[in-house]
């Protein structure tokens, strides 16, 4: 997992909506956020990778990323 990589979420209160991992905590925890989904702390274990990826750095606020989404014109809706 990298940083930018687009994912699904399937276990919690999100589950179903597509984030993006923003930050790496650990082996096994990231920070994710997107438009729809609220930026926290999530395992690793609770993430399905997609193929797709955007540029992002490190941190980046949701403003950034909600800007690079668009960029790459990527679909986050399920």
């Amino acid at each position: 997992m990298e940083i930018g990589t687009v994912c699904v979420k399937f276990a919690g209160r999100e589950a179903g909506r597509k984030c993006v991992i923003v930050d790496i905590i650990d082996k096994n925890f990231v920070v994710i956020d997107s438009p729809n989904v609220k930026r926290r702390r999530c395992n690793l274990r609770h993430l399905e990778p997609t193929d797709k990826k955007i540029k992002i750095k490190k941190g980046a606020s949701s403003e950034e990323i909600k800007k690079a989404i668009e960029k790459e014109n990527i679909s986050l809706e399920a």
